[in-house]
């Protein structure tokens, strides 16, 4: 993976933050209430931990809102003027490769399940940058979930917010952490992925 220094501070990083935290504005993680753009930050966060360039730092700050314009069906050129042109292409490519896409190369809808599918086929064939991205935004997730779960007297009062339960999600990531491993992701970031998957496979659900 091509790497450029990371200093501490970017104009196009703080930008990325600001242009999420708007997007972003009153929206909260589901049935809570800490707000939805701490993804951001902490994906930011993540990424510049483990090495990766700005544009994979971007694109991670990027990510939901690539996939929030996704999921309402905006034509490419719609994420190209309000992505690419003002963060670069390679974000916008790097952030396309680790979001779920609503509608396949056909324009057909796709399941929840397809979607999910859809992005593991996809993954086979990134980068080392997108699959970084995919495991970034996956480590965030479950280990918001583990932060939860072990706050919690009531683990099923975690469980029942979450889409599909508890073992739909453990099968979920842990596929997606297989997938990124067969090939060929390699790292700490992969290593601390599975053991925050497994710690949620050991809490009492």
């Amino acid at each position: 993976m091509q790497r450029t220094v990371m200093n501490g501070y970017s104009d196009r990083i703080n930008h990325a933050l600001a242009f999420a935290a708007k997007h972003h504005d009153q929206q909260v993680r589901r049935g809570t209430r800490p707000p939805y753009s701490t993804q951001s930050a902490n994906l930011a966060v993540m990424l510049t931990r483990y090495g990766c360039d700005e544009d994979t730092v971007t694109a991670g700050i990027l990510l939901d809102v690539v996939e929030d314009y996704a999921r309402g069906a905006s034509p490419r050129d719609v994420l190209q003027e309000r992505i690419g042109e003002k963060f670069g292409v390679r974000v916008l490519e790097i952030a396309l490769m680790a979001a779920e896409r609503r509608t396949d190369d056909e324009g057909l809808d796709l399941s929840p399940d397809e979607r999910r599918e859809d992005l593991l086929t996809r993954l086979a064939g990134a980068t080392e940058e997108g699959k970084v991205l995919a495991a970034a935004e996956a480590l965030h997730l479950v280990g918001t979930l583990l932060a939860d779960l072990r706050r919690t007297m009531d683990p099923q009062s975690v469980w029942a917010r979450v889409p599909g339960g508890r073992d739909r999600v453990l099968d979920s990531y842990r596929r997606l952490h297989d997938r990124l491993s067969a090939s060929g992701l390699r790292g700490g970031i992969l290593e601390e992925l599975r053991e925050t998957i497994e710690a949620i496979a050991e809490n009492p659900g």
